[in-house]
């Protein structure tokens, strides 16, 4: 007899945390976001632009997506499940990747 095995996509999805210091604005937020859903059109991505933190849900390897955000002319750094750090201090950041800022 003949079994039929039907093998799907993995949807299985990962949570993965980058910093990204040089992310200064509102036009950064969107360019990043826009380079993760090139990657993963399916990624849920939560930005806190006070803390410098992307979140993403993505059944994507989190080296592909750090590679999407560098690409875009961003510093990601993936950090680890610790506690949110706090927000970088304005005066010493640097200027902001877009040039926009």
């Amino acid at each position: 007899s003949n079994r039929v095995i039907n093998v799907q996509e993995s949807t299985m999805s990962n949570t993965i945390r980058f910093r990204v210091d040089d992310m200064t604005c509102g036009h950064c937020v969107r360019t990043i976001t826009a380079a993760i859903q090139a990657t993963d059109p399916r990624a849920e991505v939560e930005i806190d632009l006070a803390t410098r933190l992307v979140q993403v849900d993505s059944a994507v390897d989190a080296s592909q997506l750090r590679r999407s955000i560098a690409t875009a002319g961003y510093t990601p750094v993936a950090v680890s499940d610790a506690p949110t750090p706090q927000a970088p201090d304005v005066k010493a950041a640097r200027r902001g990747a877009c040039g926009c800022c």
